[in-house]
């Protein structure tokens, strides 16, 4: 198998409980996010990790596939490494299920990198930040490269920090990205980074790919066209509901 999506789907988030399942137009949330991810063109399987018996009653009344995983995870990427351990994969798409707007575009971009460019272990996504509640939010992330589009540094804070007398050069384009929260790795390095110890800049800004750079390791960043609203909060979840209410008339 070149290619799997898998999208860990936790009932029991910290701060939005059940948000997996919050209604969306008459359908819950983790389906938008399995329909979306279903019209990728690069993966060959697709499959939600619960651990939640709730949630994958949802998944199989729409026809979803669902593997039930234990509750003692830590993470999505270790519930991840359960479903994929006895698999012959090359690449594993982590499809964030609180992502109900994302275009299944977003999904091939990463495969095809991971899958093109063997010496990429891990990749990511970015895209332009145009409004200024987004860099004033803690809840959308900020990721800053370098000039060959590897991460330095992910935050929640405002990365880069733009001094007042300078101001943005219009020939430079957008300074500020925010992070969309879907990766593709090798799945070798899957298991790398989930056994790699925590680390103290992930658990200070709670940002688990924080883990691989304090390690060492290179993330690819790919600006994408398309983009994404997670849902971590009920504002972020009305919000979306009225954008795919107009894009749906």
């Amino acid at each position: 198998m070149e290619a799997i999506g898998v999208i860990p789907a936790r009932f029991s988030s910290t701060r939005f409980p059940g948000k997996v399942l919050a209604d969306i137009l008459g359908r819950p949330m983790i389906q938008w996010v399995w329909e979306a991810a279903k019209s990728a063109f690069s993966l060959d399987e697709l499959v939600v990790a619960t651990d939640d018996e709730r949630v994958a009653k949802v998944v199989e009344g729409f026809g979803g596939k669902v593997n039930l995983t234990s509750p003692q995870h830590r993470t999505g990427t270790d519930r991840i490494c359960e479903v994929v351990n006895p698999l012959d994969v090359k690449v594993v798409v982590n499809i964030q299920g609180d992502e109900p707007m994302l275009e299944p575009l977003m999904i091939d971009e990463l495969a095809r990198t991971l899958l093109e460019n063997p010496e990429i272990q891990m990749a990511t996504l970015s895209y332009p930040i145009k409004s200024r509640h987004d860099l004033k939010d803690p809840n959308v992330v900020k990721v800053v490269t370098d000039k060959d589009d590897f991460a330095l540094y992910f935050s929640r804070s405002l990365i880069p920090y733009l001094m007042p007398d300078k101001g943005l050069a219009r020939n430079k384009g957008p300074i500020f990205f925010k992070h969309i929260g879907m990766y593709a790795y090798t799945k070798d390095f899957l298991f790398t980074f989930a056994n790699l110890s925590h680390s103290a800049l992930e658990e200070a800004e709670g940002l688990e790919q924080l883990r691989a750079l304090e390690h060492g390791h290179r993330i690819k960043v790919l600006e994408t066209k398309f983009d994404s609203i997670g849902v971590d909060t009920p504002g972020d979840l009305e919000r979306v509901k009225r954008l795919l209410a107009e894009s749906h008339r």
